[in-house]
């Protein structure tokens, strides 16, 4: 291999787009290669590589290279896809390149190259993983599809990347050295002793997931829970788990939609863990009415949110262009404070808000372990490319918690108009 051909064309022609030189090995499909002997290697197996990313620059067009396997970047001299995209990142920061646009001789000068380098065309097709959703923006109908993308790939898929409980959910980390189960069950604790539930106590769980809170909840709390689904292959499990553990006189899973709730003034406690990224924008009020209207006055609220801080969230609310496109369709996540606000408008009274960014980092690294522990079976569960948009999804979120890009908290709210039971001293 040599540092001329396609490769070194190809840097001289990225040059006004990168601020300079490659910061990384770059090996194009010819076999040539270009850029430093000591950075991560970067390979493009094919043409359609650059034909994505000219269609869609930045991060859409990267991640379809990389789902497709038109991009890799293997393993080699202790690079991995982590250190390799924070690399990225870091250079990409200190050349300023954020944001910044390009002027129209330098597109000009880029599509030239392209055309020399015989990479102009129609844009490849889009990849099958890539989530495509219609209809009006978190109508029922869109809402539902919008969650079968993501949770209905099958439940044993998901049972081998999270913990027995299934808690798709940031975990509870006494130190980094707990386990993933251990973390998940902490979680599940603090919500319960968050939310004092008691036996008896009725409890609603809005976004229910695979039951871990609504099982625990009864199962260790002896609470009456009625829990919330749009998925129906998590429904489908979470009764297969009432049976097992004989909780069908403590347990009602629903195939319901939160903004259907009936219930008025009825439970003592309600818990949503991550469902509220879920929902929209345009839609948070609604959500926040029916935690409000379902707990009885003085009732405990809790919800475990993600956040995007304020300047990144308002160009990529969903998390950017890869998780928008890819994960979570129609997500929409904001600064913690913006929550707040809108949980307090909405007449909850916020009593404790509980930071656990750091957590998440030990929470994915855990689902990580897993998800390359069992690739094989994943493969064959759902194919090549969705196992690579898990991978990318995975490494992609702990780097976005442990630099600070996306946070998650749990806020705890009482509803007003009658005496609350929270500790002046908490525990917790």
């Amino acid at each position: 291999m040599t540092a001329t051909g396609l490769a070194q064309r190809l840097a001289e022609a990225a040059r006004p787009f990168i601020g300079g030189d490659l910061p990384v090995r770059l090996q194009v499909w010819d076999g040539s290669v270009a850029g430093p002997e000591d950075g991560p290697l970067v390979v493009l197996r094919s043409p359609d590589a650059l034909r994505r990313l000219l269609w869609h620059p930045g991060e859409l067009g990267a991640a379809q290279a990389y789902v497709t396997g038109d991009l890799d970047v293997p393993e080699q001299d202790g690079w991995d896809l982590d250190s390799a995209l924070t690399h990225a990142f870091a250079v990409g920061q200190e050349r300023g390149l954020e944001g910044v646009r390009r002027s129209p001789a330098a597109l000009v000068q880029a599509l030239r190259a392209a055309a020399g380098l015989g990479v102009l065309g129609l844009p490849p097709q889009l990849p099958a993983s890539q989530a495509r959703v219609k209809g009006r923006l978190h109508s029922a109908i869109r809402d539902r599809r919008a969650i079968s993308h993501h949770y209905d790939l099958s439940n044993e898929f998901y049972s081998l990347i999270l913990d027995p409980a299934m808690a798709y959910s940031c975990g509870y980390h006494e130190s980094p050295e707990t386990s993933l189960e251990d973390a998940q069950r902490a979680k599940l604790d603090l919500v319960c002793r968050k939310l004092g539930l008691e036996r008896g106590s009725r409890m609603l769980d809005v976004g229910c997931g695979w039951g871990s809170l609504s099982l625990h909840a009864a199962e260790h709390f002896g609470a009456q829970v009625t829990g919330v689904t749009i998925a129906a292959e998590q429904k489908k499990f979470i009764d297969a788990r009432i049976a097992e553990r004989g909780l069908g006189d403590r347990v009602e899973i629903r195939l319901q939609d939160y903004r259907d709730v009936p219930e008025r003034d009825h439970f003592d406690a309600v818990g949503s863990l991550e469902m509220g990224e879920h929902v929209g924008e345009a839609n948070y009020p609604t959500y926040v009415e029916v935690l409000r209207r379902s707990v009885k006055p003085g009732g405990r609220v809790l919800v475990q949110q993600m956040s995007r801080s304020g300047k990144l969230g308002g160009r990529h609310p969903g998390g950017g262009p890869f998780i928008e496109s890819f994960i979570a369709p129609d997500m929409h996540m904001r600064p913690v404070g913006e929550t707040v606000a809108h949980l307090e408008h909405g007449g909850l009274e916020v009593r404790d808000v509980h930071a656990l960014r750091e957590h998440y980092v030990l929470t994915v690294a855990g689902w990580l372990e897993r998800f390359e522990a069992n690739v094989p079976r994943l493969t064959e569960l759902v194919g090549e490319e969705v196992v690579r948009v898990w991978r990318l999804y995975l490494v992609g979120g702990s780097m976005a918690f442990r630099d600070g890009r996306m946070g998650v908290d749990q806020i705890l709210m009482v509803r007003p108009g009658a005496a609350h039971t929270l500790p002046a001293v908490r525990g917790w």
